[in-house]
């Protein structure tokens, strides 16, 4: 297993849409595996492959981390939404944004269907913040960043910050 390096804003792979998986092998199982340990070190509850610079549609998380529960890790390959309903406000952070967190807007409740690391379609039901978590990682997938979801004007003042340097 392996730590792998995060990718951070602006690195150009945050804003590309990630390629499905075509065949799951030894090495998506490997880099999962990866993902997991990088996600757990960071400390995190997701991790995207474009975000260790491999643009693929591969998630890993944990909305478990950080409770008393123990670890309850979720890999999913392709995954997509295939419904959501209600809307809930969380502060989200990410680990290719550090130091900054926003308010984000997202369904309450979402039905997910992906590939597990065997091959079979899996479709599950998440709700409140396992359900954040997952849509965040899904985003990530698709170009788009939690900042992207925020209003212009908070947007520019994350982005003044990190040039002069002043995030913390």
């Amino acid at each position: 297993m392996s730590i792998l390096d995060i990718n951070v804003y602006p690195a150009p792979i945050l804003k590309e849409v990630a390629a499905k998986i075509t065949r799951i092998d030894d090495e998506i199982r490997q880099l999962a595996e990866d993902m997991l340990e990088t996600m757990y070190q960071a400390p995190g509850v997701g991790l995207a492959a474009p975000q260790i610079g491999r643009s693929i549609a591969l998630i890993v998380a944990d909305p478990a981390t950080g409770d008393e529960a123990p670890p309850d890790p979720m890999i999913l390959v392709n995954p997509e939404i295939i419904s959501g309903s209600g809307q809930t406000a969380m502060v989200e952070g990410c680990l290719s944004v550090p130091d900054y967190t926003a308010e984000v807007s997202r369904y309450q409740k979402i039905v997910v269907r992906a590939l597990n690391l065997d091959e079979e379609e899996i479709e599950m039901t998440l709700e409140d913040f396992p359900a954040t978590v997952v849509q965040h990682e899904i985003d990530h997938l698709n170009g788009t960043l939690f900042i992207d979801r925020i209003s212009r004007l908070k947007r520019n003042m994350y982005e003044r910050k990190l040039k002069k340097g002043t995030l913390k």
